[in-house]
């Protein structure tokens, strides 16, 4: 075989030179895909689950909701509720009887009453401290006489 010479050489050498470049450049792109691909991947599996999960957790949630339904419409339940109602009707002690809220009112008046007599009690005392004991004997008019000529002298 004969002998390249050298400028046939160079040439190969580009060639191979290109080829290593270019064979570099596609792995190195594939890779890359391969990374991305992966990272898809990756995305993909997460997001499988976490649908999975929100399934899961509507299910919860319809079966919940169901069995709220259940209780609030049901015709036995609605049924044992007013029972109940009837029941505590019947034990439930009966608050005001005609006769019970007479005396409530008739007590109230007379407690009305012991208040009243008290104030005017009270009053009454106060206008007579000023008299002298010895004085208190004497008649009433006497009295008064007294507390309006000290209440108002000029009178």
């Amino acid at each position: 075989m004969p002998k390249p010479n050298r400028s046939q050489t160079k040439e190969m050498e580009d060639k191979k030179r290109l080829d290593i470049e270019f064979k570099t450049t596609l792995i190195r792109l594939f890779k890359n895909l391969l990374e991305k691909a992966d990272k898809i991947n990756k995305t993909y599996e997460d997001m499988k689950r976490d649908q999975l999960e929100i399934i899961r957790d509507q299910q919860e949630i319809k079966n919940t909701l169901s069995e709220i339904k259940n209780i609030l419409w049901s015709p036995k339940n609605r049924m044992e509720d007013r029972k109940n109602q009837v029941k505590d009707l019947e034990h439930k002690e009966p608050e005001d009887t005609p006769p019970q809220t007479q005396e409530g009112q008739r007590i109230q008046k007379v407690e009305d009453n012991v208040r009243n007599l008290w104030d005017n009690f009270k009053r009454t005392n106060i206008r007579i401290m000023g008299v002298p004991e010895d004085e208190r004997e004497q008649d009433i008019e006497n009295i008064l006489k007294e507390i309006v000529t000290e209440t108002f002298p000029t009178w």
